[in-house]
C-alpha cells in the first residue's frame, strides 16, 4: 500500500479564503444573477497599444523564441534605469542593480530564499499581501507581523516605521529583513519620503535589509507621488525595490517586474535566478523595453481612470453611511465592517454581500488575521457599475435593517 504523501513545504497553508466568495460569485451569475466583482485586484484596463504591437512584432521574428536572459536583456534593464532616473531622481547602475523578475511574486519569492534560512526572521505588514507573509514562510523562516495599524494615509506609513524598530528591538533572533510596501495593499496605507529616510538611517546602524515592495508606486491621487525608499541618503545601502508594470501600465498578465536597489543582494538573486530560469520570453522584454522608453504618460493616463472610480466608489458609499477615509493611493477601497454586521467578520460579511447585494468583494482576513474587520473593494470597474454596485448594496443593507 502507497503511504500518503506529506507536502511538508505547504502544510501550513491555510484555504485560500477568496476562493469562497468566487465559488458564490460563480454560483449566483449561474442562476442569471447580475454580481458586480469588485473582489480581485485584476486590471481591466487595456495594455498599451504600443506593447502589444511591439509583442506581435518581436515574437513574430524566430530569433527571439530561444532562451533569453534570466537577468533581463540589456537595454530593459537600461529602460528600468532610465525610468528611476526620470520619476525619482535615482541613478541605478543597470548590469550591477537593476534585474528583471518574472512578476513580483516571483520576484519576492525568490528574494526572500536568498536573504533568509530556517532560524531567520522577517517583519512583515499585518495585515499583508499574502505572498508578504508566505515568502519568509517558504524560506524556512520566520514571519513577525507587525500592525500597520488604525491610522490614516501618511500616519500609518509613520506608525509602521515606529512598530518595525519596536518589534526589532525587542525581537529576537533579530530580524534580517523588513518587508515594506507603501502604497500598501490592501490597507491603502501610505508615507511620506522623510518616514522612509528615518527607517533607512536605523537600518543602516543595524543588519538589516529593507524589501519595499513599490508595486503602487504610480497609482495615486490629488497630486501625490508616492516616493521610492531609493530616494533617501543610504538608500542603495540597505535597500532593494519591487518595481512592477502590473498596476503602473496596466500589464497583468505579461509579468514584468524590477528587484532595483542594493547590488549584491541584487546579485545573489541573479545567481539563484540563473538556476531556476531562462527570464521572460523575450518579446515581452522587447514589448516592456518599448513601452518603458516610448509610453512615458501611460502611468498617469491609468492613475487618472483609477482615481474616478475611487470617487465614485468613496462618494457612493459616503452618501451611504459607510464612510471610511478617502484612499490616497492603490486600486483598492479598505473599509470598516459596518457596525452592525461587524460580530459576523469578513467572510460571512462578504458572503452576505454576494448573497444580498449582488456585489462580491475580497474578505479582510484573506490578508491576515489583522485585516478580519474590513473588507477590500477593488477599482476594476467602470464608474457606472461601481455605481451600480453602491445603489445594491444601499438596497441590500437596507432591506436588512429594515429600513427598506
Amino acid at each position: 500500500m502507497v503511504r500518503e504523501m506529506e507536502f511538508r513545504r505547504i502544510l501550513g497553508l491555510p484555504p485560500y479564503v477568496f476562493t469562497i466568495i468566487d465559488g458564490l460569485k460563480y454560483e449566483a451569475r449561474r442562476n442569471g444573477r447580475d454580481v458586480i466583482d469588485l473582489g480581485f485586484g485584476n486590471p481591466d484596463i487595456p495594455s498599451p497599444d504600443t506593447a502589444v504591437e511591439k509583442l506581435s512584432e518581436a515574437a513574430h521574428n524566430p530569433r527571439n523564441h530561444r532562451y533569453s536572459a534570466s537577468r533581463g536583456i540589456p537595454k530593459l534593464r537600461q529602460a528600468v534605469a532610465a525610468l528611476y532616473l526620470r520619476r525619482f531622481g535615482v541613478e541605478l547602475d543597470p548590469d550591477t542593480e537593476v534585474i528583471n523578475t518574472i512578476g513580483a511574486k516571483e520576484g519576492f519569492s525568490h528574494l526572500m530564499w536568498v536573504l533568509l534560512q530556517p532560524g531567520d526572521a522577517a517583519l512583515v505588514p499585518s495585515p499583508s499581501y499574502p505572498i508578504h507573509l508566505w515568502g519568509p514562510y517558504f524560506a524556512g523562516a520566520d514571519a513577525r507581523q507587525v500592525a500597520i495599524g488604525d491610522e490614516v494615509g501618511h500616519a500609518a506609513g509613520a506608525a509602521y516605521v515606529d512598530r518595525v524598530v519596536e518589534a526589532w528591538e525587542y525581537g529576537w533572533p533579530k530580524p534580517r529583513v523588513v518587508v515594506l510596501s507603501f502604497p500598501h495593499n490592501p490597507t491603502t496605507a501610505t508615507i511620506e519620503l522623510p518616514e522612509l529616510q528615518r527607517l533607512v538611517d536605523w537600518a543602516l546602524e543595524r543588519d538589516v535589509i529593507l524589501v519595499h515592495d513599490f508595486a503602487y508606486a504610480e497609482t495615486a491621487f490629488d497630486g501625490w507621488k508616492p516616493p521610492s525608499i531609493l530616494q533617501c541618503r543610504g538608500g542603495k545601502e540597505v535597500a532593494v525595490e519591487l518595481y512592477s508594470m502590473t498596476k503602473s501600465f496596466s500589464m497583468a498578465g505579461w509579468r514584468m517586474a524590477f528587484l532595483v536597489g542594493r547590488s549584491d543582494v541584487v546579485e545573489a538573486l541573479a545567481k539563484l535566478k540563473s538556476y531556476l530560469d531562462y527570464g521572460t520570453f523575450q518579446p515581452i522584454q522587447i514589448a516592456a523595453t518599448v513601452t518603458l522608453n516610448e509610453e512615458l504618460d501611460y502611468p498617469r493616463h491609468v492613475s487618472a481612470i483609477y482615481e474616478s472610480r475611487r470617487n465614485a466608489l468613496w462618494d457612493g458609499l459616503d452618501r451611504i453611511g459607510w464612510q471610511f477615509p478617502r484612499p490616497l493611493a492603490t486600486m483598492f477601497a479598505w473599509a470598516p465592517i459596518p457596525e452592525a454586521y461587524r460580530h459576523l467578520g469578513s467572510i460571512e460579511f462578504a458572503k452576505l454581500l454576494v448573497r444580498e447585494c449582488d456585489v462580491a468583494v475580497s474578505p479582510g482576513v484573506g490578508f491576515g488575521p489583522g485585516g478580519d474587520g474590513h473588507v477590500r473593494f477593488a477599482l476594476i470597474e467602470n464608474e457606472q457599475r461601481i455605481g451600480q454596485a453602491v445603489r445594491n448594496l444601499r438596497k441590500g443593507l437596507s432591506r436588512l435593517s429594515g429600513s427598506d
